[in-house]
This record gives structure tokens, C-alpha cells and sequence, in this order.
């Protein structure tokens, strides 16, 4: 019994064996947790100006919007520049707007308009960040240890989900939003430090390959995708889910304030409850060591039934027990999605490949964060959650239906289908 737990440490945490990742994880640990108290201040400080969640959707829709227009394109440009230099650039724009946003709620003089502008400058940022940073795990851990890398980093974005919300939801009750913008930009100093001292001599090294055109390079990627099933189904219940499921910035919000008639730290105490039962989801995928089709099926019904039991809920006890579950089944979904199509994708197009996951999964943002704020509107997060598990169940079933082993032979893994392109 010892022996196979210290196994499964051993998987579960095989990538610190890095000397670069280790300095990653650390930065990103201290940066997620300011990046989740800005997250949370913003949905409550939004709320607390117009007292509208149709007000709050429009915040969603002005974080997304950038990766809707130039997420497509994002995939090609991390094809062409250097991972840890781009990283280095995005993080510190992002320092930049968290400090404007701390200057105008202290100062005092915040208004709507000026919270939509902000998000929207940072959600262009993030527009490159994220496929970039999917990259730079890549260069860090190589091909084997990249399913486990990207479970952990999802482990990490979520662990940090359950302590940044709890104490964004004191400072915010003690100090305002400001003070929690504040610390989220100078969080980035942390990261940036990290980037600094990593050794580029000890990356993985990427194919030589011609760097691509931007127009040319995006079509090449989609037409890859297109050709290729399995990737496509995944795809396209990523925009589903996303679209759909996804868009707690805007329900969970309403959901303490308008459905559980509760405060702002009730607000950040059911947010780190989702993000607990998705660290616990993301260890579990990280044990795993390997991208699984059963497993990413299985999380996605497990997230979006979840959901739809939510929405008649009016306790904040037995909501958050359901946000839990609800987390638990996101990240077992998400982590082994991601994993599964970067590992499909040969090194010349991993960033496109990448760029397109995420276009999929940020890309209607925008349309889900409206649609989201006009449901609640509407009917409350009662009809927002059931509008959102009907409809990621519905998704689920079809995925599965299409995925499904056909006479009798099972779905190969991506790095099996790899070796047999080979």
C-alpha cells in the first residue's frame, strides 16, 4: 500500500523534477491567488455600482470580447515568437492594468465604462498569455510530462481559487476593491522574477519548422483540426461548455447577492468551494498521468449535471456543496481536453492548436457572459444553472455518442496516435 502511494505521488507530481517548472509553478502560485482576488472584487465591485446583472454579463462580455475578434490569430503569433519572452511581456501588462484598476477604485472616481475598458485592454493581453503559456510548459517538461504539467497547472489555478476568493472576500469587506487590485498587481512581480531566472539552455528543443504567415498559419491549423475527428469533437464541446457552463463570473455574483440574499464574503467562501472540488479534480487528472477520453467525458457530466441540480438550490450550505462537485468535474473535463489536443498536435502547429482550444473555449465568452447575466435577469440563477446543465448534458451525450469505439476498438490515446504517424 506504501509503495503504490509514493507511485502515485510520484506521478501526481512528476514535473517538479524540473528545475524551470519549479520556478514557474512558484510565480504562478503567488500570481493566481492575487489574479483571483481581482477576479472576485471585480464581479462584487460591478454589482455594487449599478446593482444589475445584466450589468455584471457586460463585464464578461467586455473580459472576452478580445479573445472572440483576435483569438483566432493568437495561436499563429505563438507559433512565431519566443515563449518566455512573450510570457515576460504579457504578465507585465498585466501588472500595468491591475494598477490602473487599484488607482481608479482607491482614488475613488470608478465607473462602470472605466471597469469595461480595463477588462477589456486585459482580456487582449490574455489574448496572447494564455496560448503562450501553454507553450512555455511545453518547452519546460517536454512531450511525456506535458499531461501531467498541464494537471498541475490547472491544480495550481485552482488551489489558488480557494484562497484568493476567501481572502478577497475579507479585504473586500475590510478595505474595498482597490486594496484587492493592489495586491493582485503586485503579484506579478513574483512571476516575472521567475520568468527571469529560468535556464532557456535547459528547454525542450521545438522541430525546425518555417514560421508561418498569419493568415496562412491560421487556416493550416484549422484545416489540421477539421481532418482529424476526435480533435474536432473535443472542440466543439468546448465551445458548448464554455459557452453554456462556464460563466460563474457572472451567475456566482448574482447567486450570493440576488438568489442567497447573502454578503460579499459568503460570495468568496462559495467561490473557493468550487475551487476546491476542482483542485481535487485537477490532482486526480495530474495521478492519471495521461490524457483519458473516459475521464474527460466523465468530468463533463459530472460538471454539467452538477449544474443543473444547482438551480433550484436557495441554501448557501447545500450550494456549496454543489459547487464543490461542480469544480471537481470542470477541471477533470478541462485538464484532459487540453492535454489531449496539444498532444495531437506535432510541434510546427502546437501553438495554433493550442491557440484554437482556447479561441474554442474563451472565444463566445462574450455571448455566454450575456447570455448568462439576461438569463438571471430573467429568472434568477434558477433559470441560468438550468439553462446551463440542460444544455452541457446535452453536449456531453453527443460527445460521447461520437467518440464511442467503433467494432469494438478502442479510442487510441493522442500520444499513441502520434507514434503511429510516426
Amino acid at each position: 500500500m506504501t509503495a503504490a502511494l509514493r507511485r502515485v505521488n510520484a506521478r501526481t507530481f512528476s514535473s517538479f523534477r524540473y528545475r524551470n517548472y519549479r520556478l514557474f509553478f512558484t510565480g504562478q502560485a503567488i500570481s493566481q491567488t492575487g489574479s483571483w482576488m481581482q477576479r472576485i472584487a471585480l464581479g462584487w465591485f460591478v454589482y455594487q455600482l449599478t446593482h444589475s446583472a445584466f450589468a455584471v454579463g457586460i463585464m464578461a462580455l467586455a473580459s472576452f470580447l478580445p479573445f472572440t475578434i483576435f483569438g483566432l490569430f493568437a495561436g499563429v503569433l505563438t507559433d512565431r515568437l519566443d515563449a518566455r519572452r512573450t510570457v515576460i511581456a504579457t504578465q507585465a501588462g498585466q501588472l500595468v492594468t491591475a494598477t490602473a484598476l487599484a488607482w481608479i477604485a482607491i482614488a475613488g472616481i470608478a465607473q462602470p465604462w472605466m471597469l469595461y475598458v480595463i477588462a477589456f485592454v486585459n482580456g487582449m493581453v490574455l489574448v496572447l498569455d494564455v496560448p503562450s503559456r501553454q507553450q512555455l510548459t511545453y518547452r519546460m517538461v517536454g512531450r511525456e510530462d506535458l499531461p501531467n504539467a498541464i494537471a498541475l497547472n490547472s491544480s495550481l489555478f485552482n488551489a489558488s481559487r480557494i484562497f484568493g476568493p476567501a481572502v478577497a472576500g475579507m479585504v473586500y469587506g475590510f478595505t474595498g476593491a482597490g486594496v484587492c487590485f493592489l495586491v493582485n498587481a503586485v503579484s506579478f512581480l513574483a512571476v516575472l522574477l521567475s520568468l527571469f531566472a529560468m535556464r532557456t539552455r535547459e528547454f525542450y528543443p521545438l522541430a525546425e519548422f518555417e514560421r508561418p504567415e498569419i493568415l496562412r498559419g491560421t487556416r493550416e491549423g484549422i484545416s489540421y483540426v477539421l481532418r482529424r475527428r476526435r480533435m474536432l469533437v473535443i472542440l466543439l464541446l468546448t465551445v458548448v461548455l464554455s459557452t453554456f457552463c462556464f460563466n460563474f463570473n457572472v451567475t456566482l455574483p448574482v447567486l450570493a447577492a440576488q438568489t442567497l440574499h447573502t454578503s460579499a464574503a459568503v460570495y468568496g467562501v462559495l467561490s473557493a468551494l468550487f475551487g476546491a472540488g476542482a483542485l481535487v479534480g485537477a490532482l486526480v487528472a495530474a495521478s492519471l498521468g495521461r490524457a483519458s477520453t473516459r475521464v474527460m467525458l466523465l468530468g463533463s457530466l459530472v460538471f454539467t449535471g452538477s449544474e443543473l441540480l444547482l438551480a433550484p438550490v436557495q441554501s448557501p450550505w447545500l450550494a456549496g456543496l454543489f459547487l464543490f462537485v461542480t469544480g471537481a468535474g470542470f477541471t477533470a473535463w478541462s485538464a484532459n481536453s487540453n492535454a489531449s489536443m496539444q498532444l495531437a498536435a506535432p510541434d510546427r502547429l502546437r501553438g495554433r492548436i493550442i491557440g484554437l482550444y482556447f479561441y474554442a473555449f474563451n472565444g463566445t465568452g462574450p455571448l455566454g457572459g450575456l447570455l448568462a447575466g439576461w438569463l438571471a435577469a430573467r429568472g434568477g440563477t434558477e433559470l441560468a444553472f438550468a439553462v446551463a446543465g440542460v444544455a452541457g448534458l446535452a453536449a456531453t451525450g453527443l460527445a460521447a455518442a461520437a467518440l464511442r469505439p467503433r467494432r469494438g476498438i478502442e479510442i487510441p490515446l493522442p500520444a499513441a496516435q502520434l507514434r503511429e504517424a510516426a
